[in-house]
C-alpha cells in the first residue's frame, strides 16, 4: 500500500549511493582491514559473533562522532560480517511518516537500515520509530475522529544502525532505543598513514614513507581528509611527471591547497585571526565569530572547532570562545598583556 506513493528508491537513494568509484572503492570490507577505532572494532565483533551464534539480527546501532570518521564504512562492515543486505537512506530525506512507513515494510529478515544523520529525523517520523525499533511492528492511525483506530503491520527483524554527528541533539526515547553505542575517535597520524598507505595501494598510487606520513599528519585525525588530500597530492605529482609522491613533493603540494603544517587551512587560520585581532582573544560569541569570517556557524561547530580544541588552540567559555597560547604560537603573534590574565586562568600564561 505504500510502494504506490512513496518509492523505496527514491527514498533510499542519497548522496551516499553517488559517491565516485575511488571513494567506494577505498571503504575497507572487514574488520580486519579498518584501521584504528580498536575498543569499538573489538566490541561490536562480539556483539556481532554472539547475535550470529544465537542466530538472532544485530540489536540496533548508535554510531557518533565527528564527520569522516568512517561511520557509514562501519555499517557496511556490520552488514557485510552478519551477511545481510545494507540500505542506506538520511535524516533529512525521510520527511514524512510514510516515507518511512515504505523503507519499513520492504526490509528483508536481518537487513541492516543505515540512517545517516539521525538527529535531523522530523519528531512525526521519529515516533513512528519507537514502535518499528522496540516491537518490529509498525503503527498506523487510518481514519480521523471517533471513528479512528489503530492498525499495526508487523516488521521483520532488521537493525537500525543511526549515525550522528550531534548526539546531543537526539531525544531521549529515541537514543535509549539503541542497544550499542558506540563513540568513534579522532585517529592518530601513524594510523592515518596507515589508511593513506592502504589507500595508495588500492588506487594505484606511489608513495613513499615519507609522502604517507606527511599527507597523514595535516589530515586533521580523519580518515576521509586524508583520502581526500592523497587524491589531491596525487594530481600534483602527476602533473609535475613525478611517478611516486615523497614528502617533498606532498609538502610543497598541500602548501599550494593552504593546508599547513599542523593541517589547518584557510578558515581554521582566519578563525583564529579574528579572535587575536579583532576580539583581543576572545571571548566571542559563535554567531559573531562566524559573521566576522562569512561562515556557518553551524560548520564552524561541527568542523572547525574540535580540531583546534583538540590542538589546545581555542577553548568554549560560558562567554564565548577564546584563544589560547598555541594559537598564538602557531601564528606567530605576541600574547597582549590584556588577554595574560585570561589564559592564566586556564593555566596557560606565560
Amino acid at each position: 500500500m505504500f510502494e504506490d506513493n512513496y518509492g523505496e528508491e527514491r527514498l533510499l537513494t542519497s548522496t551516499k549511493s553517488e559517491y565516485d568509484m575511488e571513494e567506494n572503492v577505498l571503504r575497507p570490507k572487514t574488520m580486519e582491514e579498518y584501521v584504528g577505532q580498536e575498543k569499538v572494532k573489538e566490541n561490536l565483533s562480539v556483539y556481532m559473533k554472539a547475535a550470529s551464534s544465537r542466530g538472532e539480527s544485530l540489536d540496533h546501532v548508535l554510531l557518533y562522532g565527528p564527520p569522516g570518521l568512517g561511520k557509514t564504512t562501519l555499517a557496511h562492515i556490520i552488514a557485510n560480517t552478519m551477511g545481510t543486505q545494507i540500505k542506506l537512506t538520511s535524516g533529512p530525506a525521510i520527511e514524512r511518516g510514510a516515507d518511512l512507513a515504505a523503507i519499513l515494510t520492504n526490509l528483508n529478515e536481518g537487513d541492516v537500515l543505515f540512517i545517516d544523520e539521525i538527529h535531523r529525523l522530523n519528531h512525526a517520523v521519529e515516533e513512528i520509530l519507537y514502535s518499528a525499533m522496540e516491537d518490529y511492528a509498525l503503527d498506523i492511525i487510518v481514519g480521523k475522529g471517533p471513528s479512528a483506530r489503530n492498525i499495526r503491520f508487523p516488521l521483520k527483524r532488521f537493525t537500525l544502525i543511526g549515525a550522528t554527528t550531534r548526539a546531543g541533539m537526539l531525544s531521549s526515547p529515541l537514543r535509549d532505543r539503541f542497544g550499542i553505542l558506540c563513540r568513534l575517535e579522532m585517529y592518530s597520524p601513524e594510523e592515518l598513514k596507515q589508511i593513506v598507505t592502504r589507500s595508495a595501494r588500492t588506487l594505484g598510487i606511489s608513495v613513499d614513507e615519507g609522502g604517507s606520513y606527511e599527507i597523514a599528519r595535516r589530515s586533521r585525525g580523519t580518515p576521509r581528509i586524508a583520502n581526500r588530500l592523497l587524491k589531491r597530492v596525487r594530481d600534483f605529482s602527476h602533473v609535475a611527471g613525478s611517478s611516486t609522491v615523497t614528502k617533498e613533493q606532498a609538502s610543497r603540494a598541500l602548501l599550494k591547497m593552504e593546508i599547513d603544517e599542523l593541517g589547518l587551512d584557510d578558515t581554521d587560520r582566519k578563525l583564529l585571526s579574528a579572535l587575536i585581532e579583532k576580539f583581543n582573544g576572545g571571548p566571542a560569541g559563535l554567531d559573531t565569530l562566524a559573521a566576522t569570517i562569512n561562515e556557518d556557524v553551524n560548520t564552524i561547530e561541527d568542523v572547525y572547532e574540535p580540531y583546534l580544541m583538540q590542538l589546545g588552540f581555542i577553548a568554549r567559555t560560558p562567554r564565548g570562545r577564546i584563544c589560547l597560547k598555541g594559537a598564538y604560537e602557531h601564528m606567530g603573534i605576541t600574547i597582549p598583556e590584556s588577554a595574560k590574565k585570561q589564559l592564566s586562568l586556564f593555566g596557560d600564561g606565560e
